[in-house]
């Protein structure tokens, strides 16, 4: 199921407020909020995408592949977790 948050137009001090309040962890291909978790300790966890320019579906299977990794990460308290094409 798909849910659209309203956050299309957002900046990325509101995304992260939103993601902070609901405890959410944050999927992002945006190196700025990495910079933001590394300075804030209470901030929501962060997956950064560090998969070059590719096709949705090509993206979407390269992360299933790594989703086990990425849950075991994360209930280890990693608070950034980077996948990547290499």
């Amino acid at each position: 199921m798909s849910q659209t948050l309203g956050l299309g137009s957002a900046t990325d001090k509101e995304i992260w407020s939103h993601a902070a309040a609901i405890s959410a962890v944050l999927v992002t291909k945006d190196e700025d909020f990495v910079m933001m978790r590394a300075l804030d300790n209470e901030g929501p966890p962060v997956v950064w995408v560090r998969i070059g320019n590719t096709t949705r579906r090509s993206l979407m299977e390269r992360f299933a592949e790594k989703f086990p990794a990425i849950i075991a990460s994360l209930e280890r308290g990693e608070t950034i977790v980077e996948i990547s094409d290499r």
